[in-house]
């Protein structure tokens, strides 16, 4: 469809923007076209956002919104768009709302009665799961764990009767502690490491707890990562198989 055919961008709406996780072609066509026609960016990091924009020949004002400020922003957020306004929400890379501030606006500008709009687009988890190689029926998103010890242990430990794929994202300075923990919680699942999803050095590892955490000790893994692990229902019918045989 040419571009002076397409329906212009609907007043009062909360456009939520997929941003590229790694490679610039990550974003959509329409993302950019919603971004050249908004009234306002409000991006997670505006820095950031700014080179994006740049990087596309697009100059809007931005207005920062993050964990720290979510209900002061969503409060002026809700203020523009009772003006009329059309806002794009961004995060620094993927799908606004998961994992990322995103949430607590949408709450509020549902409530208050405006329309939000899905621009979609890249998204870790998503990226991810397709290409693990374990089951995509049924999963789990767990997103960050807790940062201290025993309440990550805890976590995982009420995780184990899930069914379906847990879904984890995890920064490269808690990775070989996370491994650790799966090791000690479900040393027998399959588990796959994701990192620099769409970028040049993309790669996947796959293998038991222990095999990666052996992998990770003699290598510093970089990046971003989103871990997965086979669900309860996989390991039941692993075992059950075996003791067949």
């Amino acid at each position: 469809m040419d571009a002076a055919q397409l329906p212009p961008l609907t007043p009062a709406t909360l456009y939520l923007v997929a941003t590229p996780i790694g490679n610039l072609e990550d974003i959509t066509l329409r993302a950019l076209r919603v971004l050249r026609e908004c009234d306002v960016v409000a991006a997670e990091d505006t820095r950031r956002s700014g080179q994006l924009l740049k990087h596309f020949g697009i100059s809007k004002p931005l207005l920062s919104y993050f964990q720290f400020n979510e209900a002061r922003r969503s409060e002026e957020i809700i203020e523009r768009l009772r003006r009329g306004e059309k806002i794009a929400l961004v995060t620094d890379a993927g799908s606004p709302g998961i994992s990322d501030p995103g949430e607590r606006v949408v709450k509020a500008a549902i409530a208050a009665g405006f329309r939000v709009e899905s621009v979609v687009g890249a998204c870790a988890l998503v990226g991810a799961l397709t290409a693990s190689g374990l089951p995509t029926e049924e999963f789990h998103f767990v997103g960050f764990l807790p940062h201290k010890s025993g309440q990550r242990r805890n976590k995982l430990e009420a995780l184990k009767p899930v069914p379906g794929t847990l879904v984890f994202y995890e920064s490269p300075y808690r990775i070989e502690k996370l491994l650790g923990e799966l090791n000690e919680v479900y040393p027998d699942r399959d588990v796959v490491l994701a990192r620099e999803l769409t970028k040049k050095f993309e790669e996947f590892l796959r293998g038991k707890p222990a095999e990666l955490l052996a992998i990770a000790s003699k290598r510093s893994l970089k990046g971003e990562f989103v871990v997965l692990v086979s669900g309860a229902e996989v390991n039941r019918a692993k075992t059950a198989t075996e003791t067949k045989e």
